[in-house]
């Protein structure tokens, strides 16, 4: 299986801007879908991002227009660029991998392959 670790969480104020990076080892990156996810204090964990092995994304309607997700396959890495943070995007973020990209939004309790998240605070 491939292993993800996430990286670029951090305190930042509303309005404010923050990339998370998610790299790769293991297997081949490429062949893999990619997802992000996040779990804030007392809620359950709820989709965020995904992009398949061509570059398809899709986002949840929290985030369309404010986050972006992207992959370098040279780098083993998938990012999460959010702008326009808002509070209540305050969570762990996690990636996820998996081989079909409609798993990855549609049965997120089917993935097996996830990152050790990274924190993000935005203070108001």
């Amino acid at each position: 299986q491939v292993q993800l670790v996430e990286s670029g969480g951090g305190l930042v104020q509303a309005g404010g801007s923050l990339r998370l990076s998610c790299a790769a080892s293991g297997r081949t990156f490429s062949n893999y879908a990619m997802g992000w996810f996040r779990q804030a204090p007392g809620k359950e964990r709820e989709f965020v991002a995904a992009i398949s092995r061509n570059g398809v994304t899709r986002y949840a309607d929290s985030v369309k227009g404010r986050f972006t997700i992207s992959r370098a396959d040279a780098k083993n890495t998938v990012y999460l660029q959010m702008n326009s943070l808002k509070p209540e995007d305050t969570a762990v973020y996690y990636c996820a991998a998996h081989y079909s990209f409609a798993t990855i939004f549609s049965l997120p309790g089917d993935l097996e392959v996830w990152g050790q998240g990274t924190l993000v605070t935005v203070s108001s």
